[in-house]
């Protein structure tokens, strides 16, 4: 039995790697995981590692108590290989998260489960 495409996704964060889909017709990379190509329509869309870096599209705070966990924030990424993602920023107060900022991707494991998050990338010349 082939596992669906959201389970193969969820079973690469799992394992600590950062996957998107590419289709081997066009080329286009899919991001929400997909059967099919939205581009071009062809199946058998191919892993590959994303590399993770992008820039904030839009960013929203999310105002919690202290005892609730404080702020976050939620925010839209471009990654660079075209394909768009909600996720978070951390690292960095949530008010410090601006459209147009550099991020880098890592997964991180919360309750047992891979999850992408996003942290300031380091700026050009910056020894990492």
């Amino acid at each position: 039995m082939q596992m669906s495409a959201q389970t193969h996704y969820q079973a690469e964060l799992d394992a600590g790697r950062f996957c998107i889909q590419q289709c081997p017709q066009c080329q286009k990379h899919v991001f929400n995981p997909r059967e099919l190509c939205p581009h071009c329509g062809a199946g058998s869309l191919r892993w590959v590692r994303a590399s993770g870096l992008g820039t904030v599209y839009s960013t929203s705070t999310i105002h919690r108590k202290p005892d609730a966990g404080g702020n976050y924030n939620v925010a839209l990424i471009d990654l660079d290989e075209g394909v768009r993602m909600m996720s978070r920023v951390e690292d960095v107060p949530s008010d410090h998260v601006v459209i147009g900022q550099r991020v880098q991707a890592r997964v991180a494991q919360r309750d047992g489960r891979g999850l992408v998050v996003f942290h300031p990338a380091a700026a050009q010349g910056d020894k990492a």
